[in-house]
């Protein structure tokens, strides 16, 4: 264990309000997914309810902690006062309470928060019908305790602040309002520091902490100063970190108030979860920027005031070089590589993903059977249904710190991925977005392979798809980066040679490498500059080459493989798109229309820019015989996208395909040519998707199907040809024939002028 660290432990999040041993919950009821677009969106609780009156203590923490052994945005109503929510997720707003309301009248510690705090054991507990005393000393180590306050009503401290009492009972003891009388009366808290009874102890304790007053984020409590005060019983002096008040509510006081008002372990709605972490992480980030690290996070650390969440509770923070100082955590948030490695930014971004777990589901058993694990989608109906959220938290929880995000940023960054995500799966509308970690896509595949010859199902060229999902951006911290972005070549070929004359080798060097074979069609070569970026690859949780891997797997037609592959792509960057996309397309290619339908409409619904998703989907829809969804996502394709007029022809042969005359209906054949008459083509395409539209229609009426049109309306006409035998006849003659003037050669001017004669009705002349 490393020297100055000691056990700490923490009172839990109850799963209902009168339970102990789980966490506040998170959800509304069991929501189904939709597997069709177009259906209704997902009934979910994506919107939270309306503001609830303010209850609690403005730093009320709630649970105790004591010392340890170790240590993004389119809403309906998007306020202009705050950023909370990300722009993508409406949150309640908290109201400011009056600080003099907060202040308890009669302080005291329930007996089921009395511990000891220097070996974490019960103290002050009742015996054979007596209550628990107050003050005493640990049975197990000795150590006095007391649980009474230490200032009162009318206390002066250091001369300025002036104490109008207790407003909650915190790890290191009781937290105090108090007037600053020489900032003109400003609310302050002040905050206890460790009692270590002697006086040069105390100094010194204080001076290592005057550090946390250079803390300024919008995130983070302001320290406003750090104080002496002796002890009123034993005369020792006592120090109190002098803080900024902050009135509201904590997360885990908005998470029992969720509870008592809707009777049942419910959680709070998942949108509201992630903005709250959005807005954490930020400020977890900045610690670490100036080198100090929070080291205790968890729901009741964070208060919601107005429209702003706060860190309050900065007696855990250290510097990432202080090895000595005790180390405060809270069991069921902390990871469990504490007692062996000490606190780290690794650790600090676990117990992130631990409080968004607890918030955002019913987690029972979070600190015991799941104190360093997480529910699986089998056990957690959220999970299942939001699986990139899931792979959020698994990732910040990882047993591995290495496999953790590396910083508050990336975390960040895919969180606000996969809160577009769920926004758009709970409400039915696209949230787009930039990725930073992948280019853009500036190709679409599979857009003129919706439906093939006869209405067969065609599937893109696996080499095709492997060269046009998008690359991973280069790492600008690649001592080669400079280089890349010098390159200008385009042609695979002159990639190649440019990228092998490259004064310096590298890990990018190579992976671009890969893509450029690739492109080639040069598999052996692709296969061993992989192998060589994997040997230079020095950061486990690198998770490019997995990406790499998956275009090798795809391209030697490998679908299972390339899957496995993408997989562990989309663990390490839940909230990127292009992990899904991959993953859609090996699914198809192995035949699993399901999956393939599932993760193509996940990218579909969120991004409306991913056009190879919409292609995709259709396809899939139709390999499953789901003929009006594969319509319904082929016409819900922008008129702003280049492919907009290839995917209304799609919709167009879908309407009409050969294969399905019996499914047909009269309206099907209408909408075909009025779309059709709508689409700018040329002559000849415009021609050839005429012919089959018409031909469909002569099929249809050959079948038998009665027209529902009066003879002789317009309504009873597709393209100008009325539907009879005899007009639909005519009507092919014509479009053979203009096609036998555009033919290239002779002999398809000769087959399409036969065409024409064989459909010809017969007549006098």
């Amino acid at each position: 264990m490393p020297a100055g660290m000691r056990w700490n432990q923490g009172v839990p999040l109850p799963d209902v309000a009168p339970r102990r041993s789980g966490p506040a919950a998170v959800g509304s009821g069991d929501p189904q997914p939709t597997s069709v677009l177009g259906e209704s969106p997902i009934t979910l609780s994506i919107e939270p309810p309306a503001p609830a009156a303010s209850q609690g203590g403005p730093h009320d923490t709630g649970s105790r902690s004591s010392p340890g052994t170790s240590g993004r945005r389119t809403s309906s109503r998007t306020s202009g006062r705050g950023r909370l929510g990300a722009g993508l997720v409406e949150v309640p707003v908290v109201p400011v309470r009056d600080p003099a309301s907060a202040v308890l009248r009669d302080p005291a510690v329930s007996e089921n928060k009395r511990f000891c705090g220097n070996c974490g054991a019960e103290v002050g507990r009742a015996r054979d019908g007596k209550p628990g005393v107050t003050e005493g000393e640990c049975e197990k180590c000795g150590t006095p305790f007391n649980f009474r306050p230490r200032l009162f009503d009318g206390d002066l401290v250091a001369g300025q602040y002036e104490v109008l009492g207790c407003l909650a009972y915190g790890g290191l003891g009781w937290i105090y309002l108090a007037k600053d009388h020489n900032v003109s009366d400003r609310w302050v808290v002040l905050k206890g520091m460790i009692d270590t009874g002697d006086a040069t102890s105390m100094a010194s304790a204080v001076a290592e902490r005057r550090f946390l007053a250079e803390v300024e984020h919008p995130n983070v409590v302001r320290i406003y100063n750090f104080v002496q005060h002796p002890d009123p019983k034993t005369g020792n002096l006592v120090g109190y970190i002098v803080m900024e008040y902050v009135g509201g509510q904590s997360l885990r006081q908005l998470a029992l108030e969720h509870h008592r008002e809707t009777g049942k372990a419910d959680p709070l709605p998942i949108g509201q979860v992630i903005a709250y972490g959005l807005e954490i992480l930020p400020a977890i980030g900045y610690l670490h920027s100036v080198n100090m690290l929070y080291c205790d996070l968890k729901p009741d650390n964070v208060i919601q005031s107005g429209e702003q969440l706060k860190l309050i509770d900065l007696g855990a923070v250290r510097q990432t070089d202080d090895y000595e100082s005790p180390l405060f955590f809270t069991l069921g948030y902390s990871a469990p590589e504490l007692a062996t490695e000490g606190a780290t930014v690794a650790s600090d971004i676990y117990t992130v993903g631990r409080t968004l777990a607890v918030l955002s589901i019913e987690f029972a058993g979070y600190t015991t059977r799941h104190k360093y694990t997480l529910p699986g989608p089998d056990e957690e109906p959220l999970f299942a249904l939001f699986g990139s959220y899931h792979r959020v938290l698994k990732r910040a929880t990882h047993e591995n710190p290495a496999l953790r995000f590396t910083s508050a940023e990336e975390m960040a960054d895919q969180l606000t991925g996969v809160l577009r995500e769920v926004m758009a799966l709970g409400t039915g509308r696209p949230r787009p977005g930039t990725s930073t970690v992948f280019a853009l896509e500036t190709r679409t595949f599979g857009s003129g392979m919706v439906v093939g010859e006869r209405g067969s199902l065609p599937s893109p060229n696996p080499m095709e798809v492997a060269s046009i999902l998008p690359l991973p951006m280069v790492d600008t911290h690649d001592h080669a980066a400079s280089t890349l972005a010098s390159i200008t070549a385009t042609e695979p070929g002159e990639l190649v040679a440019a990228l092998a004359s490259a004064p310096q080798d590298s890990i990018e060097v190579r992976l671009r490498m890969v893509r450029a074979r690739l492109e080639l069609g040069d598999l052996r070569a692709a296969i061993a500059e992989l192998d060589a970026a994997r040997r230079m690859s020095t950061d486990p949780a690198d998770w490019r080459p997995d990406w790499y891997q998956g275009l090798i797997h795809l391209a030697t037609r490998r679908p299972a493989d390339a899957a496995a592959a993408f997989e562990r792509v989309y663990d390490a960057v839940p909230g990127e798109i292009a992990p899904k996309l991959a993953l859609a397309v090996s699914a198809e290619y192995a035949g699993n229309y399901f999956q393939a339908a599932r993760y193509y409409e996940l990218v579909w619904r969120t991004d409306r820019q991913w056009v190879s998703a919409a292609f995709g989907l259709a396809r899939v829809y139709l390999a499953q015989g789901a003929r009006t969804s594969a319509i319904e996502v082929l016409e819900a394709v922008p008129d702003s996208s280049s492919h907009h007029v290839a995917a209304q022809v799609a919709a167009i042969k879908i309407k009409i395909r050969p294969s399905e005359v019996t499914r047909i209906a009269e309206h099907d054949l209408h909408d075909a040519a009025r779309r059709l008459e709508r689409l700018s083509l040329d002559a000849e395409r415009r021609t050839i998707l005429s012919v089959e539209v018409l031909e469909a229609a002569h099929a249809w009426v050959r079948a038998g199907r009665p027209s529902a049109s009066p003879p002789g309306t317009m309504g009873n006409t597709v393209l100008g040809c009325r539907l009879t035998e005899r007009d639909l006849r005519f009507g092919l003659e014509r479009c053979y024939r203009a096609l036998a003037r555009l033919a290239s050669t002779p002999d398809q001017r000769h087959t399409l002028v036969d065409k024409a004669n064989a459909i010809r009705p017969r007549t006098l002349t």
